[in-house]
């Protein structure tokens, strides 16, 4: 059973920093292309980054490009989302994503298979 296990939100500031890390267990990780996606309150889940299998292949919403920074590492089934310079429009719940059916990477919920239950993010002004 595929399981991805969100942490690392919380409440900071405009203008300081968090690392998300989603930990995925219950299929070879290193053949899964991830992504992280965001809902803020009201509104529907969007995407704000994905990486390849590989690491090498990354996009990024317009929004957080120069801001944000997805990485994974394979040998601890981790995939992370580095966040910096928040803003109070990122609070949102973060939500990891996987998918092990050979697609490159998507923008697209519908390229997620498995998905995390969310970690909170509140960025105060």
């Amino acid at each position: 059973q595929v399981q991805l296990i969100e942490s690392g939100g919380g409440l900071v500031e405009a203008g300081d920093s968090l690392r998300l890390s989603c930990a995925v267990s219950g299929r070879t990780f290193e053949n899964s292309v991830t992504g992280w996606f965001r809902q803020a309150p009201g509104k529907g889940r969007k995407f704000v980054a994905a990486v390849g299998w590989g690491g090498a292949i990354t996009d990024y919403a317009d929004s957080v490009k120069d801001r944000f920074t997805i990485s994974r590492d394979n040998a601890k089934n981790t995939v992370y989302l580095q966040m910096d310079s928040l803003k109070p429009e990122d609070t949102a719940v973060y939500f990891c994503a996987a998918d092990w059916r050979g697609s490159l990477w998507s923008r697209d919920e519908r390229g997620y298979e498995h998905w995390g239950r969310g970690t909170q993010v509140t960025v105060s002004s």
